[in-house]
């Protein structure tokens, strides 16, 4: 991978970190809680979920499997997989909450549906910027 490329998945990584830390943070707030709980783990699951996050989107942006759909399959499943396991080793230095795997489900798949359609969006629009060949 180009060095360009690598740029570029930490430059979205950090950004996606950043906006799901502030809006956390946001909602701990709103909801009277001024200091997170889980403290630092929370923040190092969060990093580390993230980066599953990211080589999966990388991973199915790069498949050569068509069609589209089924490349994200691929790349989710076993993305999907990892982070349940991610979590259950989290369990083996603390408690989890009752709705842990229910929440690692939410949110990962949420994430992954917004980066897949986004990258739908960008290959639709590369196929329409493409000279026409004759």
């Amino acid at each position: 991978m180009s060095k360009k490329k690598w740029m570029n998945m930490a430059a979205i990584y950090s950004i996606i970190y950043t906006l799901i830390t502030l809006l956390n943070s946001v909602l701990y707030l709103g909801n009277g809680i001024y200091e997170d709980p889980s403290g630092n783990w929370h923040e190092l699951d969060r990093a580390m979920i993230l980066l599953i996050g990211i080589a999966a989107f990388e991973l199915c942006t790069n498949l050569p499997v068509k069609p589209l759909l089924l490349r994200y399959v691929i790349a989710y499943v076993p993305s999907q997989l990892l982070a349940f396991t991610y979590v259950w080793f989290t369990g083996l230095r603390e408690p989890l909450a009752k709705t842990a795997y229910r929440d690692i489900w939410i949110n990962f798949t949420s994430l992954f549906i917004i980066l897949c359609i986004i990258n739908t969006i960008v290959s639709i629009r590369k196929v329409k910027q493409k000279p026409a060949e004759i």
